[in-house]
């Protein structure tokens, strides 16, 4: 889809499916460089890049192993359902045209989701490989999450700063008497 000339109205794709591709897309580019760290550094190799450290790591909890403790098949059922719903939503969205920013960061939200979800199916956990030693170990689906509730919170705000004034204050403003005009008197 393109812009309309002269047309100062943000471009907005829709189509559920092409934004559900590209979750999928994300999902499994998290899913292979989980596969290939765990097959080029299972027996506890790491390789160092200075600030960041690559070595394999397993998080049987959610974000900052939260719920480490539970049993796995509650937080495979838990992580479904947060899948499920962020699924939902993105067709909701696109379905109505979202703007692409958002649609774009409810992708990167799902893809991550995702790809963690598939991978902590066989009871061992998510793998994580980034290390930074003060922060925890993460993957590459936590960085699309963290990116999509990014992209998600500067579409709010961009919206939020593009929207005129409501309809119905503009419709009930008496020309001959400004808001000003209806302030009580201030006591003296």
């Amino acid at each position: 889809m393109s812009r309309e000339s002269g047309s100062s109205r943000p471009l907005k794709l829709g189509v559920p499916a092409a934004w559900l591709g590209l979750a999928a897309l994300f999902a499994a580019a998290d899913l292979a460089l989980k596969a290939l760290v765990e097959a080029r550094l299972a027996t506890g190799q790491s390789i160092d890049f200075g600030v960041l450290t690559i070595r394999v790591g397993y998080n049987t909890g959610v974000a900052f192993s939260i719920g480490a403790g539970l049993p796995p098949w509650m937080v495979v059922v838990l992580t479904g359902a947060i899948t499920t719903a962020v699924t939902v939503f993105l067709w909701l969205q696109a379905s109505k045209r979202g703007h692409w920013l958002s649609l774009l960061g409810l992708s990167a939200v799902l893809g991550g989701a995702a790809g963690n979800f598939i991978d902590r199916l066989d009871g061992s956990g998510v793998v994580d490989y980034f290390h930074t030693g003060w922060f925890p170990t993460f993957n590459l689906a936590d960085v699309l999450i963290t990116l999509g509730v990014i992209a998600l919170t500067l579409s709010t705000v961009m919206a939020d700063s593009r929207s005129p004034a409501p309809h119905h204050a503009i419709e009930n403003q008496d020309p001959k008497n400004p808001p000003s005009a209806h302030r009580p008197s201030e006591p003296t």
